[in-house]
């Protein structure tokens, strides 16, 4: 338990831990970056929910104590900061890059139009925080065979990709009863990102988009 003048603090949950791990507690281990919401760094348990310590402002937190712990359900290294390598590893298997078969000229992009963009711009934002596979209870009880709210977000955005030309194939590796269909639809994961993104509907699609493969 720390005690801080928030009169000589900035307004950020981020500035706190940094002028306790500055002034008071020099041990104090916890990840940040780019203060900036962009990075993901600094994602914890902040009061009950997942999000960014540098876009939590102490101001909106009622209830006087603000009570901050490691991301749930995930192994802890030291205080704040958890070992996210299986995070990682779920995000990588979804391989997320382009995947192509059609050669085109060295001296010319992969072109869309401008609804196909849109259609990956909100899921291309997903800063890989965490936050939502860690809120996710599926993710706890399942996290060594159920990708996660992040990589299926991931996945999705890789499969409207109108340039990808590997959609079968990705839909084929999501078609387990325990990398897509543990996801029960409780919404955690939509309520705790901090990018405002919506995993929850990315996932529904991509199961709707199995049952048309079916017919």
């Amino acid at each position: 338990s720390f005690e801080i003048d928030m009169a000589d603090c900035g307004p950020m949950v981020l500035d706190a831990l940094l002028k306790i791990k500055n002034e008071i507690d020099a041990t104090l281990s916890l990840r940040r970056s780019c203060r900036e919401g962009i990075c993901g760094s600094c994602a914890m348990n902040i009061n009950g929910l997942n999000t960014l310590a540098c876009t939590q402002s102490c101001a909106e937190l009622k209830g006087g104590d603000v009570r901050i712990y490691p991301l749930p359900h995930q192994p802890v290294l030291k205080d704040l900061v958890t070992d996210l390598t299986q995070f990682y590893a779920q995000y990588a298997a979804v391989k997320p890059w382009l995947q192509t078969r059609t050669p085109v000229s060295p001296d010319r992009e992969r072109l869309q139009s401008k609804q196909e963009q849109e259609k990956i711009d909100r899921p291309s934002a997903c800063i890989l925080c965490a936050c939502c596979s860690t809120a996710c209870p599926s993710y706890w009880w399942n996290g060594d065979r159920y990708l996660g709210p992040a990589a299926l977000l991931a996945a999705y955005r890789w499969i409207v990709d109108s340039r990808d030309e590997a959609q079968g194939e990705r839909l084929d590796a999501l078609n387990d009863p325990f990398r897509l269909y543990r996801c029960h639809t409780i919404m955690n994961c939509t309520e705790a990102c901090p990018k405002d993104l919506n995993p929850a509907r990315a996932i529904s699609e991509i199961k709707r988009m199995m049952l048309e493969r079916q017919h």
